[in-house]
């Protein structure tokens, strides 16, 4: 028994129905996919969720695993090229090409200064390290049972900073490692905390080993899919079909059903009980908590404290009239100039000194504070696809505009021109181009992944006493699984796909499982 259609919980199914399971889907809202959906109106076509896939193996192995048909026949991937487009605060242009790690350090050098790519190269090469040292056991390993291990260790090889007649310091925040290491240089701190900020951390204090995010983009590459990453969705989906995976819609799950002390199936809205040996539940911790008896959550490891403060999206949708240029760049990155004021409007002022009075947070967007949810020039990724199913002619271009905010946040009209004008900056035209637009919101993105205040759940690190650990895919219940972006090993399209396999693993062989070899 599965609760949710999200991609991990597909994964898993998948993997279960071919070790022989009996797989039941049951999905409270009409569709799959979770996160990824799809927006469909006068012949365009937008992705509401990520669009871009990172780490593209994590699939193939799935499909391998699953069926015959290998991922590239059932969806058609291209890498990206470039990769992105970076424009900073100073109007300073690079674009940086895909999975090329020697490329990106002469990008840096002809925009930046010479010097710059050999600054960003030492850094990579460190966050190979941190790769090197947490690949297994926070992406290929159900999460240890002496987890404290990963807690208490920084994987990053920080380098010592020297001080003139102070003790030497070593970075242990991503802000720290840009200060420390890129010698605090203005563009490459956007760049690297951009990594941090596009995944829902605050980089001032995301710990080091988040260096890991720029390291598995730029050496692995950016995927995008002919008809966006529903298509991988509907892939999935198809293939859990293809492999007798049963699909159970508008069915929402009120309880899971405990028996001699495990999980023994699940009831459903309408009252009726149905049984299962397994219960795997997609959803975030606070929806497993309800639907337990006692509403007591389901948490492992046991002490690591619930997540408070993670940020949302929001996103607009645009219509546009003429074609798109054939020398656009697929992503552009529009960077803030005023980096202190977004991070603090997106997750809320740092805590002061012991003893000083509390400074006014900007988390929570509108109301929260009476300011704003974005600040006059937020952080904005402009994703202009060359994809011909996105648009009914080739007069016409799709363009989605996505930005972090807080969970929860109140957007305005105000808020909405705001990111247009922005947008402008990487669109010409825009104005004049504009046919209609459709904003979505934190309370959209909530109501379809049922995440409160439509936070979006960050992929795991390593360090930080655990505060960056999920709870573990086996839980204090026996015969419950937790799958998905909100269990480990966190949040993101590969991160989910090998959530599933982990659940799928402890399912079939029991606690014994120890990842893929």
């Amino acid at each position: 028994m599965v609760i949710g259609a999200g991609m991990g919980a597909m994964a898993a199914a998948a993997r279960l129905a071919v070790a022989g399971h009996r797989v039941v889907v049951h999905e409270r809202a009409g569709t799959y996919g979770g996160a990824l959906g799809r927006v469909r109106q006068g012949g365009f076509g937008f992705d509401t969720g990520p669009s871009l896939l990172h780490l593209p193996a994590v699939y193939r192995d799935l499909f391998v695993k699953t069926g015959k048909q290998p991922l590239e026949d059932c969806v058609e991937l291209s890498q990206v090229e470039p990769a992105v487009r970076h424009v900073f605060a100073d109007g300073t242009t690079t674009d940086l090409p895909n999975a090329s790690r020697a490329g990106v350090g002469e990008a840096l050098d002809a925009a930046l200064s010479a010097g710059a790519g050999a600054r960003w190269a030492a850094f990579m090469n460190r966050a190979r390290e941190a790769w090197d040292r947490t690949r297994r056991p926070l992406l290929e390993e159900p999460l240890w049972p002496n987890w404290q291990v990963l807690a208490e260790r920084e994987p990053y090889p920080a380098v010592p900073h020297k001080r003139l007649l102070r003790r030497e310091r070593r970075a242990a925040t991503l802000a720290q490692v840009a200060e420390f290491e890129l010698a605090g240089e203005p563009r490459l701190t956007a760049l690297l905390e951009h990594f941090a900020l596009a995944r829902g951390l605050d980089p001032r204090t995301a710990p080091a080993s988040a260096a890991v995010l720029p390291y598995m983009e730029q050496t692995f590459g950016a995927w995008s899919a002919r008809g966006g990453m529903r298509a991988l969705a509907t892939a999935v989906y198809e293939r859990c079909l293809a492999r007798r995976v049963e699909f159970v819609f508008d069915s929402a799950v009120v309880r899971i059903v405990e028996k001699d002390g495990r999980a023994a199936g699940v009831e459903l809205a309408d009252g009726s009980v149905v049984d299962a040996d397994s219960v795997v539940a997609g959803v975030p911790p606070r929806a497993l908590a309800t639907l337990l008896s006692g509403g007591t959550a389901v948490r492992s490891p046991d002490d690591v404290p619930a997540r408070s403060g993670l940020p949302s999206r929001l996103t607009v949708l645009l219509a546009l009239r003429g074609g798109r240029p054939a020398d656009t760049p697929h992503r552009t990155v529009l960077h803030t100039a005023d980096r202190a004021d977004e991070l603090d409007r997106v997750f809320g002022a740092p805590a002061p000194p012991e003893g000083a009075p509390a400074p006014p947070r900007g988390a929570g967007g509108s109301g929260a504070d009476g300011r704003s949810a974005l600040p006059d020039s937020p952080t904005l990724t402009v994703l202009r696809p060359d994809d011909p199913t996105a648009v009914p002619d080739t007069g016409h271009e799709a363009v989605t505009l996505t930005t972090t905010v807080a969970a929860g946040a109140e957007i305005t009209d105000g808020d909405v021109r705001r990111l247009l004008d922005r947008a402008g900056t990487a669109v010409p035209d825009l104005a004049d181009r504009l046919l209609w637009h459709e904003v979505r919101t934190p309370a959209d993105l909530a109501g379809a992944t049922g995440a409160e205040g439509g936070a979006v759940p960050p992929p795991a690190l390593a360090a930080d006493s655990g505060r960056r650990l999920h709870p573990a895919n086996s839980t204090a219940l026996p015969g419950l699984y937790a799958v998905g972006g909100w269990s480990h090993p966190g949040g993101g399209l590969p991160h989910a796909g090998m959530s599933g396999a982990l659940v799928a693993g402890l399912i079939v062989e029991g606690p014994e499982f120890r990842g893929s070899q």
